[in-house]
């Protein structure tokens, strides 16, 4: 991982309710109503909008935290490229964590920013 990249693997640790999916699975399509976000615990995982790729993302990262956020519906596809185990996280979790551990949600910002930065940079 990257020094400039941001791990969230405290999130996924041992004994942590986990989902798993099959490689080429879709965990969840564009529009679908956000129930959580999701940590990789372990596998890859593509992030595309229509047939665009949006970002490959790997052990330790999190996606599907925008829909939480901003409570609107998913914005992109999200599809596991390898089998994966994932840690979701609801939002009942997801305020509790932001309220409580505010670097947390420093983290989370962080994210986002560095994923609309890279966006920008392809228009």
């Amino acid at each position: 991982m990257a020094a400039s990249e941001i791990d969230f693997g405290l999130l996924a640790g041992d004994g942590i309710a986990t989902r798993s999916a099959k490689a080429g699975e879709t965990i969840f399509k564009e529009g679908d109503e956000a129930q959580q976000l999701f940590v990789i615990k372990s596998g890859e995982v593509r992030i595309q909008a229509g047939n665009r790729t949006l970002a490959e993302l790997s052990t330790n990262h999190i996606f599907g935290e925008m829909a939480l956020i901003d409570d609107a519906p998913r914005s992109a596809t999200a599809i596991a490229k390898t089998d994966v185990e994932l840690v979701p996280i609801s939002e009942k979790q997801f305020l509790f964590l932001v309220s409580q551990t505010p670097f947390f949600a420093l983290k989370v910002m962080r994210v986002l920013a560095r994923r609309l930065r890279a966006t920008n940079k392809t228009f």
